[in-house]
């Protein structure tokens, strides 16, 4: 992995389709994908507790962009399991804050119509950027996000089978108002031993690159809601 990026460019100001740059988040405009890497965890392999998920977020060159850190308690953790409310805190290549990713404690799947996964993602200002919400389904799992404004702006649609058996998930993403493919979250195939012993798993998380830097940041916490609610489990 290359060495972490600590200088980006200055705002740009108008910009795909917002305008202005949210403190912190400029790299995010030179970039049209993302590699997120959780990070392995000997101590939850060896004693079957959940920790707090660790994660790398690198460009496509390998330089680590920004790091992100799961905060809960040990109760939360052991208790929820893979629902459990959370927010991650993302920090630049300086360990400076530029996002919080805030996930309530909710229900999942066809089950439950009426309390379905949610996150928002919040500026290091406080300022509102995205949402992600599920939506109720019987077979395929279907996510929409959302702009600050509440503007449903893409829809996610994953696979009916999320296991990888031998190659990678992929959860497309679709303009709103005509389903055209912009984008997608891909879970990538890790290994037969990676796979069985760990739930510490690559992910990438493509889209245009002239999009808006806050929708970007968005589709950056659709990708980790994605993990957690398909790719989680348990110990």
């Amino acid at each position: 992995m290359g060495d972490p990026v600590t200088q980006q460019p200055a705002s740009m100001g108008s910009f795909g389709y917002g305008a202005g740059v949210p403190p912190g988040l400029a790299y995010l405009s030179q970039v049209d994908q993302l590699l997120v890497q959780q990070q392995m965890e000997l101590c939850e392999i060896f004693s079957g507790c959940e920790t707090n998920n660790r994660y790398i977020i690198s460009n496509t060159l390998g330089q680590q962009v920004f790091s992100g850190r799961e905060d809960t308690n040990w109760c939360t953790r052991q208790c929820c399991g893979p629902i459990r409310p959370f927010d991650i805190q993302v920090q630049d290549g300086s360990e400076r804050e530029v996002l919080t990713l805030r996930r309530p404690l909710r229900c999942q799947g066809c089950c439950c119509p009426c309390c379905l996964q949610q996150m928002e993602v919040v500026a290091a200002d406080g300022q509102l950027l995205g949402s992600i919400r599920e939506r109720w389904t019987f077979i395929k799992p279907k996510l929409t996000v959302h702009d600050a404004s509440g503007r449903h702006v893409f829809t996610i649609r994953g696979p009916i089978c999320k296991c990888s058996c031998g190659g990678d998930v992929l959860f497309r993403i679709l303009t709103a108002e005509d389903e055209q493919e912009v984008g997608s979250i891909r879970k990538q195939w890790s290994g037969v031993l990676r796979e069985m012993v760990t739930d510490s798993d690559t992910f990438s998380v493509s889209f245009p690159i002239d999009l808006d830097v806050s929708l970007k940041a968005t589709l950056l916490g659709a990708l980790l809601l994605v993990d957690f609610m398909f790719f989680e489990y348990s110990n």
